[in-house]
């Protein structure tokens, strides 16, 4: 009997001992099968047990295919996505922004990889716009595709025209919904700024050409032989022709910056330099009006920035102040760099212009910067002033993502401030 139970128990071990060593051979090759290597040498393992290990082990590699599939599919649809020349987000059926091309981020001002969440607080902005939300929901209660016209209104004013297309089935990241946005911006300020040249040219250009017109009839006629008076009036028709080349001038070129307004600038600019320059320029009109200009430029660089554009905002500062304030007056012109926040302003470079001439009255600030606005037309035009330095200013200063501040006190003088980014 004692016998019997020890050969009884041997077996049992022996049996244990090649089904322990099965299990581990068996989930040795799952192991193999799931990551794609070879499987390890088989060890002692029951017949039986071979016929599951084989049939898992196909299992195995049947789900690693599988996967590597899916791995390959999503890498496509990535790299369709990314190489799209639109901007385009995917979002989840919640509205999450699950993934953003390259065109997106750099269209909404970021700069994560492909394949990571574009969510920006831009991005956030354009998806609350109500026309784009209720675009998304409407594409995901009917299933279908969805137009819709937006402007955003910030940083810039950006007109976009955006489609919403359903996706059935889902993207292999759960992605349900495309939204492929079209700037249409440029194209549209073209449009107004087609429209706004005709009708500011004929507006403004009326009164110069009438007085030309009237001078030269009567040069022609009752003045034909007054040598004086021809000389007289030939010197206002040049003075009137000179003002309409103004007047079609700064048009142009505010025409120019409104068109690419919505796009940042590149580059860098020193301010502190480009002020001492425009200081020194302005010399024969300084003197021509008996004023002084007193400097305080620390060294200041604004970043992203265009030098040329820049330039022009402190010249027609300078100008402005120059040719409204008080004659004999005096004009201060200061840079400076600001490496902590200032009241409203965050760090940054601050440009301030300021003149002590007669002041202007506070109902009159929030439209000086409104084309041809004058709060003195009579007294604007004789000083030379084609009623745009303002609103070329106000528009550099908006395409370099800063912020112009007037202050007035009338009898006292005007501050100009203009904060800029800086490196």
């Amino acid at each position: 009997m004692a016998l019997a139970l020890l050969a009884t128990a041997g077996a049992a071990l022996a049996l244990a001992r090649i089904w322990i060593a099965t299990l581990a051979g068996l989930e040795s090759e799952l192991r193999a099968a799931a990551e794609g290597r070879p499987a390890p040498p088989r060890g002692p393992i029951l017949p039986a047990a071979a016929h599951v290990a084989e049939s898992a082990a196909r299992l195995a590699r049947g789900l690693a295919a599988r996967e590597a599939e899916l791995g390959r599919a999503r890498r496509a649809d990535a790299t369709i996505i990314e190489s799209l020349p639109d901007p385009l987000l995917v979002l989840a059926g919640d509205g999450r922004v699950l993934r953003a091309n390259a065109a997106a981020r750099h269209f909404f001002g970021t700069s994560p990889g492909p394949g990571d969440e574009g969510g920006t607080a831009d991005t956030a902005a354009f998806l609350r716009h109500p026309g784009i939300a209720g675009a998304v929901d409407r594409a995901l209660a009917e299933g279908a595709p969805q137009s819709v016209e937006a402007v955003l209104p910030v940083p810039v004013p950006r007109d976009l025209s955006t489609q919403v297309i359903p996706l059935a089935p889902p993207l292999t990241d759960g992605g349900r919904l495309l939204v492929v946005l079209a700037d249409r911006t440029q194209a549209r300020a073209a449009e107004r700024m087609r429209a706004d040249f005709v009708a500011n040219a004929s507006h403004e250009l009326r009164t110069p050409l009438a007085s030309i017109i009237g001078f030269v009839e009567t040069l022609r006629g009752p003045a034909a032989g007054d040598a004086e008076a021809g000389t007289r009036f030939l010197g206002i028709v040049a003075d009137q022709a000179d003002r309409m080349r103004r007047l079609i001038e700064d048009l142009l070129g505010l025409s120019r910056i409104e068109m690419m307004e919505h796009q940042a600038p590149q580059g860098e600019a020193r301010l502190d330099a480009l002020a001492r320059d425009e200081a020194e320029a302005m010399a024969p009109i300084l003197a021509a009006r008996h004023a002084t200009l007193a400097l305080d430029l620390a060294p200041a660089t604004a970043a992203p920035a265009d030098p040329g554009q820049l330039a022009q905002v402190i010249r027609n500062l300078l100008e402005n102040a120059v040719r409204h304030g008080r004659e004999g007056g005096r004009v201060h012109l200061s840079v400076r760099t600001l490496a902590a926040p200032e009241g409203a302003m965050p760090p940054g470079v601050l440009l301030r212009v300021a003149d002590d001439g007669p002041g202007i009255a506070r109902e009159h600030i929030p439209r000086l910067t409104e084309r041809f606005y004058r709060v003195d037309s009579g007294r604007s035009r004789a000083a030379g002033g084609t009623g745009l330095g303002l609103a070329i200013v106000k528009h550099i200063v908006g395409h370099h993502r800063g912020q112009l501040l007037i202050d007035s006190t009338p009898g006292q003088g005007t501050i100009f401030s203009v904060w800029l980014p800086g490196r």
